[in-house]
């Protein structure tokens, strides 16, 4: 059982930063991977980036250079910094974690389903 809550969003212009935060309380003391997705209005979800368990990092291609996802050194709490802000980045953005599978020595993310846990989301607003 994993709980995911999301904060830091707001409205930005366009070339603007904003950074996201998601504090993370497992239950069952597993290691889990992580990962931001966010969903435009009318559109589907889509993965922003994931994180393995070792610190690995996975972005799409829509917000390499720009967006830098990070965890503390406890696991409680991950963060999206997200830079350069444009109006397509609008949505509402989503943590998430799953129990992915293991391997070299990590909790390596799914990459052909969804994740298993979200939280809430929080709206990210670029206006330009």
């Amino acid at each position: 059982q994993v709980q995911l809550e999301e904060s830091g969003g707001g409205s930005v212009q366009a070339g603007g930063s904003l950074r996201l935060s998601c504090t993370v309380a497992t239950y069952s003391g597993s290691n889990y991977c992580m990962g931001w997705f966010r969903q435009a209005p009318g559109k589907v979800r889509e993965g922003v980036v994931s994180i393995d368990s070792d610190g690995r990092t996975t972005y799409a291609d829509s917000v390499k250079g720009r967006f830098t996802a990070s965890k503390d050194n406890a696991g409680t709490t991950l963060y999206l910094q997200m830079n350069s802000l444009k109006d397509e980045d609008t949505a509402q953005y989503y943590c998430a974690a799953d129990s992915g599978y293991y391997r070299e020595h990590a909790v390596r993310c799914p990459r052909d389903r969804e994740f298993r846990y979200y939280g809430r989301g929080t709206q990210v607003t670029v206006s330009s």
